[in-house]
């Protein structure tokens, strides 16, 4: 017969093998708690937003991690090289988010809302990633209950003024 003692010490190797591989998969860059983004201004229909910007793939990786909430008129931006299918997940995130998926065109073309943060150990060997409908250039995380407080829907546009 196995003791509770003999099952729980497979589990808790296994436990901490993919805590370690999991934080050994994250790119050095990402793991440091002090990142600087380039900041710019955006607008979401009539909204403004100062923006981080994640332009490259360290800064994608890092996004808003470690990142205490964010006031209700900043975000951050993810730009990429050409349009297509990004997704994104919440590793080490502290606050829920809405995000927005936009084409080169600025329409949207997919948005989530309140997607939960992944922080603790178990959320962390769950977390999912958060896969939009369709292609885009364009990513922008605010905190969660923007889209709802500011009426952003499939027909909102973002509006580049300074990235």
């Amino acid at each position: 017969m196995t003791t509770r003692a003999q099952a729980l010490i497979p589990i808790s190797i296994a436990a901490v093998i993919v805590g370690v591989v999991g934080l050994l998969s994250i790119p050095q860059d990402s793991k440091l708690e002090s990142v600087e983004f380039p900041r710019g201004t955006i607008k979401v229909d009539d909204v403004p937003l100062e923006v981080q910007i994640a332009d490259d793939e360290p800064r994608r990786v890092r996004g808003l991690m470690f990142q205490d909430q964010l006031p209700p008129d900043q975000g951050m931006i993810f730009v990429f090289d050409k349009p297509g299918l990004y997704s994104l997940w919440m590793l080490n995130m502290q606050f829920p988010l809405d995000m927005m998926w936009f084409d080169e065109n600025g329409k949207i073309v997919h948005i989530e809302k309140d997607v939960p943060p992944c922080k603790t150990a178990l959320e962390i060997t769950t977390c999912q990633s958060v896969v939009p409908e369709g292609e885009a250039l364009y990513v922008l995380e605010v905190t969660a209950g923007f889209v709802d407080q500011n009426n952003i829907t499939e027909d909102s546009v973002l509006t580049i003024i300074s990235i």
